[in-house]
């Protein structure tokens, strides 16, 4: 497997994405989780040219099958997501009745624990998972 084989290489191109929670935590089996991650969709939708043709939240990942719209780049847009919803989601975790919330912020300090770019959580995992959803490959749809 190559390094660059799930890279998004062409910033307005269609792509499927898989997101996911570092450790597979199950983390969106709570509303108010989930409700971040939607907000957050929607915001990219209206502000950065994000433009979702599918999209299926599962308890530890998420996919997307989605593009940017010209004068964007969906790799920084993905970006900005995964930014913004893990800081809200720990945030939340943080103050929201959790009865896992020990344990989840254990995992998720530990998963940074040996990354100098984080400072004291990480929260979804490297990358993306890109697949260019080539419209002269059909198997790919």
């Amino acid at each position: 497997m190559s390094g660059d084989r799930y890279n998004i290489t062409d910033q307005n191109a269609c792509y499927f994405l898989t997101i996911t929670v570092v450790d597979w935590i199950d983390v969106f089996i709570r509303p108010v989780y989930k409700q971040i991650v939607v907000e957050s969709l929607n915001y990219c939708i209206e502000k950065k040219g994000l433009v979702v043709y599918s999209w299926c939240l599962m308890t530890n990942h998420l996919h997307l099958i989605a593009a940017a719209q010209p004068g964007f780049q969906l790799s920084y847009t993905i970006r900005d997501f995964k930014k913004f919803t893990a800081r809200n989601i720990l945030k939340a975790i943080e103050d929201e009745p959790e009865s896992r919330r020990d344990w989840m912020l254990y995992r998720f300090e530990f998963a940074g624990k040996f990354m100098r770019r984080i400072e004291k959580y990480h929260f979804w995992q490297d990358g993306n998972h890109a697949v260019f959803m080539d419209p002269y490959r059909p198997q790919i749809l």
